[in-house]
């Protein structure tokens, strides 16, 4: 095997996190920084053209393209499982939606890890200074500029405006302010009920990643060494202390030591698969694939949270949609103009432009349902958009009890991991699956704002009536939002599936932390990329104040 240089810190994957903790540990000229990513660079046209992400999620160059288990709450359906493999991570093919989550996510974390430095009041600081927000810095808000007042440094993550409209979503929008949902302009203060255009990490129509905000400007420092397609084989270790990352780069077997810390940034799939290949997890899972255990670590992979969208889709007349513009020449023509002239129109579009967050009945305490309104509409992923006018309207429930699981196949590492979701596996994610269909038909089909678009429901279909028919249909037409977290636990000491303690240090191995999706405790409500990038910002800053 053949051993490189030693680094201060070696970080095992360059997505979101990676990115962040990239810039910051290299920082300072003292630390050595190696980043390695299994994926190559980032300069593919269509990751940073917005709409590309049609063409970056489930192609090879900048995708895992995992496969979960058949999962009986989709009717044993196996989907198709998106990441990032490229610099970046998911930040260069997914959705672009800037949001935080609820405060309530962040006190339940702080609750959970007996430590109120996971409290909103603490993290609300780390999230404006990562932030340049179109708005400007303000209470809830960071921006370019705004050190001297106190938000902190570095404000790369742009956030801004979407640059295009659709008279579909806004009429959706009037409909739902019938059905008692309000209009609001930010998701992002803590309490997000009411229904807003989505905001995006974009600056003037192009996508912002984490690697273009974080690691492209520490690119040139002398510190910092990023390696891409390696394939990380396991950690080092003597005894219960990592010594370093042993790593595949290309016919090549590679030692990198960390001579103070090796950081996990490899995602919710990517980290646990890593522990377990390392012996660092449940002991009869390791056992059974013939890894010697190391530390039996039971959480190592469990505690997997993903959020479910149940897809809905309407026929409707009298109004232009995507579908008509794509399936046009002359439509295409007319976007391909649009974008290379003045950086607007459908070819800026994350997945979704309008949002609603709501609650499926009065006993929630905070909304638990969040709405993604697109002016489209197709069969499933990959698929060509339908050849008629159509809008989907997509709802998830924020906060799922079902959960699943992250466990090696085989000891190659080259194998991917089983990746078990478990979705609508207990009777209160069941019920509300049916109480959500029941809410976008209700405010699509009950309200005056859309009877001058005639809407007519295709997906699922108006013939799933009862619950036990809303559960099944939720099953046929539900997927993934793409947001999986929660496989490398941050909880107290006494909580015996805990994988990091609230400092990220995995539990009983020295020299070795997890930063990234994967520690969360339990999901946020909403999009999961911008947290990760908070507690990317978190860990860093958690690392240089131990050295």
């Amino acid at each position: 095997m053949r051993v490189t240089e030693s680094f201060d810190y070696v970080i095992v994957g360059a997505g979101t996190a990676g990115c962040v903790l990239a810039n910051r540990l290299s920082a300072d000229p003292k630390n050595s920084v190696l980043l390695l990513e299994a994926g190559g660079k980032d300069d593919w046209i269509w990751i940073h053209i917005p709409v590309g992400y049609l063409y970056c999620i489930g192609n090879r160059r900048t995708d895992w393209c995992y496969k979960t288990e058949p999962d009986p709450g989709l009717n044993g359906r196996s989907i198709l499982y998106a990441r990032g493999r490229v610099l970046g991570g998911s930040s260069s093919i997914n959705a672009m939606l800037y949001l935080r989550g609820q405060a309530r996510d962040y006190d339940e974390w702080a609750r959970l890890t007996g430590d109120s430095r996971w409290s909103w009041q603490s993290v609300l600081p780390i999230f404006k200074q990562s932030e340049d927000h179109w708005r400007g810095a303000d209470k809830f808000h960071g921006a370019r500029g705004a050190s001297a007042s106190g938000d902190g440094v570095g404000h790369e993550w742009r956030v801004e405006r979407q640059r295009l409209s659709w008279e579909i979503l806004d009429a959706f929008r009037d409909a739902a302010a019938e059905a008692g949902i309000a209009k609001i302009d930010d998701f992002n203060r803590g309490e997000n009920a009411g229904s807003s255009r989505f905001e995006v990490n974009q600056r003037r129509g192009v996508r912002v990643s984490a690697s273009k905000a974080f690691l492209r400007p520490a690119m040139a420092r002398a510190n910092l060494t990023v390696l891409t397609n390696v394939q990380v084989k396991k950690l080092r270790l003597e005894g219960r202390c990592v010594l370093g990352v042993e790593f595949f780069q290309g016919h090549d077997e590679v030692f990198a030591a960390a001579k103070r810390e090796t950081i996990l940034a490899a995602g919710s799939i990517g980290s646990p698969q890593i522990l377990q290949l390392s012996g660092i997890g449940p002991g009869a899972v390791l056992q059974q694939r013939g890894i010697p255990v190391v530390h039996d670590l039971p959480g190592v992979g469990e505690n997997l949270q993903d959020h479910l969208q149940l897809r809905m889709a309407f026929k409707v007349k009298n109004v232009l949609t995507l579908n008509t513009m794509v399936n046009s020449w002359w439509g295409k023509v007319k976007m391909a103009l649009e974008y290379a002239l003045h950086r607007t129109g459908p070819l800026t579009m994350a997945p979704s432009q309008l949002g609603a967050f709501l609650k499926s009945d009065p006993s929630q305490p905070t909304p638990n349902l969040e709405f993604h309104v697109q002016p489209l509409s197709l069969d499933k992923f990959g698929d060509p958009l339908h050849p008629f006018p159509a809008f989907t309207a997509s709802v998830c429930n924020l906060r799922p009890t079902s959960r699943g699981h992250i466990r090696i196949k085989s000891p190659d590492p080259r194998a991917y991991p089983a990746i078990t979701l478990n979705y609508l596996s207990t009777p209160g994610d069941q019920r509300i699956a049916a109480q959500s269909l029941r809410v976008i038909r209700s405010i699509v089909t009950d309200t005056q704002a859309m009877k001058k678009y005639a809407p007519e429901e295709f997906l699922p279909g108006p013939s799933f009536q009862s619950e036990e028919e809303l559960i099944k249909a939720a099953g046929n037409v539900g997927t993934t939002i793409f947001h999986p977290v929660g496989t490398c636990k941050m909880s107290r000491a006494d909580d015996p599936t805990a994988v990091v303690d609230p400092n990220l240090k995995v539990r009983g191995i020295e020299h070795l932390r997890v930063i990234d999706a994967s520690i969360m405790p339990t999901i946020t409500s909403g999009n999961t990329n911008s947290p990760t990038v908070m507690i990317a910002e978190r860990g860093g800053a958690l690392i240089i104040g131990d050295r």
